[in-house]
């Protein structure tokens, strides 16, 4: 997962661009580790991140990923360490 083309693309949600590099960060973590996958059989893709955090309630970038993540961390178990907690401004 390239990092910088995801954040780019995060830009349709709310939040500053450090938040954003922070959640790409952590999106390239997760692909990384392979535990989406092993999860839900898909490749943690652009596009599929993006799916994701658009059916999250409206609001901040980091805050979509976390909800995201504490459904997958409800639905799978092993998750929750990928939650974005800080970033720098």
């Amino acid at each position: 997962m390239n990092q910088d083309r995801v954040r780019g693309a995060l830009s349709e949600f709310s939040g500053s661009d450090a938040e954003r590099r922070a959640v790409a960060r952590a999106a390239g973590d997760l692909a990384d580790s392979g535990r989406y996958e092993a999860a839900t059989g898909r490749e943690l893709t652009a596009a599929e991140l993006l799916e994701h955090l658009r059916d999250a309630p409206d609001d901040s970038v980091a805050s979509r990923w976390n909800w995201w993540i504490g459904s997958l961390d409800l639905a799978h178990g092993g998750f929750g360490e990928f939650q974005v907690r800080q970033w720098r401004e």
